[in-house]
């Protein structure tokens, strides 16, 4: 076969083979670009809307005045308008998780547990860090975790709070201020409740 015949030749056979070239990584915000499987997340309309009627915080909680989000935007997993963290409405319990870091596969379920007991009273966001679509979607499905979760492939967020490791758990109040961030590990049901109770002064039925 003649040089330029098989030149021509080339990109007829890889299209008609399904392949594509690509550069660069995937971008979550984009969509998917192939049939995919439904988001077992939930979409992020959502977070801008507060939960109810929350009691200011108390004890060691008021003492301290805490910093407000940063100023980030973050695409939504389930697609949809970004999400700028300081519009989201506290309370809040933020979870920075990624599919290959066991404590935070290991504690996800009880986030999704958290997020159904204190339905009405504070949401929970999950912070999908540093990781693919597919990975972070199987954790989804395998796990049944149903809240929102926004992407953030470039760790802004750890960056500007100058946190590396996952998990990372943040406690934000109503007037959308960061009361404790939380990187002891995994944490448990147990554990949880007492962190929003302490620093947010809701009381999470069992």
């Amino acid at each position: 076969m003649k040089p330029r015949l098989a030149a021509l030749l080339v990109p007829v056979l890889l299209a008609l083979a399904g392949c594509t070239a690509t550069t660069g990584g995937e971008d979550p915000a984009a969509g998917p670009t192939r049939a995919a499987r439904p988001s077992p997340f939930a979409d992020c309309a959502t977070l801008t809307t507060a939960p109810g009627s929350t009691p200011a915080p108390t004890g060691s909680a008021a003492a301290d005045a805490g910093s407000p989000l940063p100023e980030l935007v973050l695409s939504c997993f389930t697609g949809g308008a970004p999400v700028q963290l300081r519009d989201i409405h506290g309370p809040a319990v933020i979870n920075v998780w990624a599919s290959w870091c066991p404590p935070c596969r290991k504690e996800l379920p009880a986030f999704q547990r958290l997020s159904v007991r204190a339905a009405g009273q504070l949401q929970v966001i999950g912070v999908n860090s540093r990781d693919s679509r597919d990975g972070a979607q199987a954790i989804g499905e395998d796990f049944g975790i149903r809240f929102p979760v926004l992407f953030d492939q470039g760790e802004a967020l750890q960056r500007e709070l100058r946190r590396t490791a996952v998990p990372l758990t943040l406690l934000v109040d109503a007037q959308g201020r960061i009361r404790h961030t939380d990187t002891s590990g995994a944490l448990d049901d147990a554990r949880l409740a007492d962190l929003v109770r302490r620093h947010l002064g809701l009381v999470v039925p069992a």
